[in-house]
C-alpha cells in the first residue's frame, strides 16, 4: 500500500475519532436528571474584565444527585458567576448563600425528557454528517491518486477500507445515542 493511501486512511480515522469525541462532549453537556460538574462547561463569567470558564475560577462539586455546589476561589466572584449561570439559560436558578452558589436541579418532566432526546438525536445527526463528509473527502483524495497513476485495485480496496471505517464510526454514534436516550428516559 502506498504511503499516500496510508496517510489518507490514518487521517480519516483520526478525523472521525475527533467527530466522535465532539459528540461525546456535547452529549455530556445534556443534563439527564443527575447533577454533573460538566453541566457548567462552556459558561463564562466575567473575571476582572475577561470572560473565563466557571471551572477555572471556582470549585464545582456534586452535593447529591440533584444539587451542584459552586464555590468561587474569590468571594467577590459570587455575583459574576451567579449572573453568568442565569444568562446561560440552562433551566436552573442559582441560590447564593454568601459563600457558595447552589444549583438545585428540578426533576425532569416527560415533555422535557423528550426534548432532550430530540436534542441528543440532533447532535448525533451532526456527528454522522461530519463522519460522512470525512468519508467523502477521503474518497475524493483516493480518486485523485488513481487519476495520478495509482492502480485501480488498490484504490477500490482503499475506498472499501474508508467505507468500513465510516460504518464502524456511524455504529459508535448510534451506540452513544442509544445509551444517552436510555439514560434520559429512565426515571
Amino acid at each position: 500500500m502506498s504511503a499516500e493511501i496510508s496517510k489518507i486512511l490514518s487521517d480519516t480515522e483520526s478525523s472521525m475519532t475527533k467527530a466522535l469525541n465532539h459528540l461525546e462532549a456535547e452529549l455530556g453537556k445534556i443534563r439527564a436528571g443527575k447533577a454533573h460538574p460538566n453541566m457548567l462547561d462552556g459558561i463564562m463569567a466575567d473575571y476582572y474584565g475577561n470572560p473565563t470558564a466557571i471551572n477555572q475560577i471556582a470549585n464545582i462539586s456534586v452535593l447529591d444527585a440533584r444539587t451542584l455546589s459552586v464555590q468561587p476561589w474569590e468571594k467577590n466572584m459570587l455575583q459574576p458567576i451567579e449572573r453568568a449561570i442565569m444568562m446561560a439559560n440552562i433551566g436552573i436558578n442559582p441560590q447564593n448563600d454568601g459563600n457558595t452558589i447552589r444549583l438545585f436541579l428540578p426533576p425532569l418532566t416527560e415533555e422535557r425528557r423528550k426534548e432532550l432526546v430530540k436534542r441528543c438525536n440532533h447532535e448525533g445527526e451532526h456527528a454522522k454528517v461530519a463522519i460522512r463528509n470525512i468519508r467523502r473527502d477521503a474518497i475524493e483524495h483516493i480518486k485523485k491518486l488513481q487519476k495520478d497513476g495509482l492502480s485501480e485495485d488498490l484504490c477500490k480496496d482503499s475506498e472499501k477500507d474508508v467505507q468500513d471505517t465510516t460504518d464502524r464510526y456511524i455504529s459508535l454514534v448510534e451506540k452513544h445515542l442509544t445509551a444517552k436516550d436510555k439514560e434520559i428516559m429512565s426515571i
